[in-house]
């Protein structure tokens, strides 16, 4: 905040001279206002100007006395101050978002930072936590999304005077990122994707189908249900309107949700697919699993999500729905039985159907559309190393204009 001279007025005369306040000439002159330790805002006055310069400075830097926060709190670590933020911001936060954001912070953040004091996490240390996410091979959209999370919290720890600046603020992430791209790591080839079709138990045959044969993400495959709702055999489609959920404390534990924002669509249900959904529920006969549907959105507060007997098409042994988490402890076995890397992850199967489209010479509006990307652009950058390079035409405009050249003379150019 500004230092204010309480012996003139803000506006000035018609001379352009400052004009006399009401107290001029009577008490201190120079008024500081600040935000103290509470986050109550203060004024301080001061006879001198320098006095008053000297208090502001020291009061944005937080080492004021009148705005010092208590010592135990300023050596406070992440993990600690992590946990209050997370829970400080649920009120009014949609449940995937909250979920989401304990996963990252639990998961990208704390195994590396957890234990460091807020005020001795510097920009160095930054910059090896996003190296060594680089170097673990996170896709750049997931280092960008808890890169943001760590700034936000970082941010609000300035706020609250816990730490005096942001070390994120040094760090020029786009340029960090500038020379990778959205391509993914690994892509399966054919005979990958049959070497783990040999490796998934027969139970979970048509699941995997279903992102190598119809592009569809994790939560989206969990989620199918039998019925037209998803899987509408007579028209040859596949409806993708939901996703399989999990939040431990709400809806229930599992419930339905919109697919990721933009990806609601319909596919066309390939032949082959078509066949094993149609075998995986005569050996496996959906499951009613009464689950909460928030697919029309969520309900307003104090009120209950929407309840259904759903007929999910992959659940496990006893019938339950499938934990995301429970998912990868399997696919850690298939996909080392199959011989993938540990790039291999379930959305490979993703980028092979997108592949295998593009190399079988699908346009990109319909690589798009099959993917349900909600721009070109991000199909085209994601798999621009598999587009084919067409032949291009060469002299074009040479030719044209020896073409009217020699029209107009009778006597054609030379070639």
């Amino acid at each position: 905040m500004p230092i204010d001279d309480l012996w003139y007025l803000t506006k000035r005369g018609p001379d352009k001279k400052r004009l006399p306040s009401k107290r001029h000439g009577r008490g201190k002159r120079w008024r500081v206002r600040y935000t103290d330790a509470a986050g109550v805002v203060r004024e301080k006055l001061f006879e001198r100007k320098v006095d008053a310069d000297a208090f502001d400075l020291e009061a944005r830097a937080g080492i004021a006395e009148e705005t010092k926060v208590d010592q135990a709190e300023r050596q406070v670590n992440f993990r600690e101050y992590g946990e209050r933020w997370r829970l400080s911001r649920q009120i009014g936060q949609a449940l995937d978002y909250q979920r989401h954001t304990e996963s990252r912070l639990r998961h990208h953040l704390y195994p590396h930072l957890g234990k460091r004091q807020m005020r001795a996490i510097t920009v160095t240390d930054v910059l090896e936590w996003v190296a060594l996410l680089l170097r673990n091979n996170v896709a750049q959209s997931s280092v960008k999304t808890y890169f943001d999370l760590f700034n936000a919290v970082m941010n609000a720890a300035v706020a609250d005077k816990v730490i005096s600046d942001n070390p994120c603020k040094a760090v020029r992430l786009s340029a960090i990122l500038r020379g990778f791209s959205r391509a993914p790591k690994w892509v399966p080839t054919d005979e990958d994707m049959l070497a783990l079709v040999d490796a998934v138990p027969d139970r979970y045959q048509a699941a995997i189908w279903c992102g190598a044969g119809e592009g569809l993400r994790l939560g989206e495959v969990l989620g199918l249900e039998d019925g037209v709702r998803c899987v509408d055999r007579p028209r040859q489609e596949l409806h993708v309107v939901q996703q399989l959920r999990f939040h431990k404390s709400q809806y229930g534990g599992f419930y339905l949700a919109p697919p990721k924002a933009g990806s609601v669509g319909d596919v066309d249900l390939d032949d082959h697919v078509a066949l094993v959904l149609a075998e995986h529920v005569r050996k496996y006969p959906p499951a009613l699993v009464e689950l909460s549907d928030i697919t029309a959105g969520t309900p307003d507060p104090g009120k209950q999500a929407k309840c259904r007997a759903v007929p999910l098409l992959f659940t496990d042994e006893q019938g339950r729905p499938i934990h995301d988490q429970r998912w990868s402890d399997l696919w850690r076995g298939w996909r080392k039985a199959a011989g993938w890397p540990e790039e291999g992850t379930f959305h490979s199967l993703r980028h092979y159907f997108a592949t295998r489209l593009i190399t079988s010479g699908a346009d990109p509006t319909d690589v798009q559309n099959a993917l349900r990307h909600s721009s070109l652009r991000i199909t085209l950058e994601t798999y621009v190393h598999w587009w084919p390079k067409k032949n291009r035409r060469r002299n074009i405009v040479s030719t044209a204009l020896r073409e009217a050249a020699g029209n107009r003379s009778g006597v054609a150019l030379p070639g």
